[in-house]
């Protein structure tokens, strides 16, 4: 028997991993935790990736009615925008305690995905705190390495694992987690365009980006999302980073092929919720640069270190 957890109270959070061995303890788990928010009168949303929403959808059934699904392969391919959905979704239900089912790391995902994964998940801690809401995480403790595991341990203040609920004695603060992800991000060891800039040469980044984005694979529509999300980054760096920065460009080849953009300039990240939070419309900066580039890209990295602050921009490719 797999645990569900119980609901929120006021102004309480809890935030639960559930570690499962097999699709059985899964649709125990998951679907005992969906049915008593339904049976509570609680919204709930359930975002997991896709093959897992089909065995919910079917093990539920009509009793799924009133449920908000989302496929966590869409979602979440960007692990930087998955917070915002969330809070969204607790935001059109003010004043009642929200119930997720969140699924943001599955097996197959790239390890650069997995640490921006798991930085969102210690992030969930501090956006939600002192919000009435439960947000169940999943992890397949079968499928998934150790690492992933133990930091799963290191991002849920409590745990529902071998039928029981506890806290998590290797719980961590957020920053702590965020600062052990921000590991050295590997070189390219191929070919890279390299364009140093600074003031008044914003209008040179983006033509630099759209002229070397022609030979890419991608599409006319993404150039231009591309070029949108360098130049927000640039301009970023002009205005918050020393006046100045680098930006590398370069293809992966193989499966998997990408597009990467990366800036680094003398900035820091000064909230690490920036880019990950929806801005207020009456915020003057509140990092909507950031925010657009988390909306426009399929992955961002994010290296906040005393060298300064550096952006890694994945697109994928056709």
């Amino acid at each position: 028997m797999i645990t569900v957890p119980a609901p929120a109270g006021p102004r309480a959070f809890v935030h639960p991993a559930l570690f499962y061995r097999d699709l059985g303890e899964y649709l125990t788990g998951v679907g005992g935790f969906v049915r008593a928010a339904l049976s509570a009168g609680e919204p709930v949303l359930v975002a997991v990736p896709g093959p897992h929403l089909d065995a919910l959808r079917d093990s539920l059934g009509t009793g799924g009615t009133g449920i908000t699904w989302a496929d966590m392969t869409e979602l979440g391919r960007n692990p930087g925008r998955i917070l915002a959905s969330l809070q969204d979704f607790a935001d059109r239900h003010a004043g009642r305690a929200a119930r997720i089912v969140g699924e943001p790391i599955w097996p197959g995902r790239s390890p650069a995905a997995v640490r921006e994964a798991t930085r969102h998940e210690a992030l969930i801690n501090t956006a939600f705190a002192g919000r009435p809401a439960t947000v169940l995480c999943p992890y397949d403790v079968r499928a998934l390495s150790p690492a992933v595991v133990t930091d799963a341990r290191r991002t849920h203040p409590t745990l529902i694992e071998d039928g029981r609920d506890q806290a998590s004695p290797a719980y961590t603060d957020a920053a702590r987690v965020c600062a052990d992800s921000d590991l050295p991000l590997p070189e390219h060891d191929g070919e890279v365009s390299r364009l140093a800039y600074s003031h008044g040469g914003l209008a040179e980044v983006r033509a630099h980006t759209e002229n070397w984005a022609r030979a890419t694979a991608l599409s006319p529509a993404r150039r231009s999302d591309l070029v949108l999300a360098v130049s927000e980054a640039a301009a970023n760096s002009l205005s918050h980073g020393g006046g100045k920065g680098t930006l590398r460009l370069w293809a992966t080849a193989g499966p998997g092929t990408e597009v990467v953009a990366e800036i680094h300039d003398g900035g820091h990240l000064a909230d690490p919720l920036a880019g990950r939070r929806r801005p207020s419309l009456v915020s003057a900066e509140g990092g909507r640069g950031l925010w657009m580039i988390h909306q426009l890209c399929d992955l961002v990295e994010v290296r906040a270190t005393e060298r300064g602050l550096t952006l890694r921009l994945h697109m994928a490719t056709p």
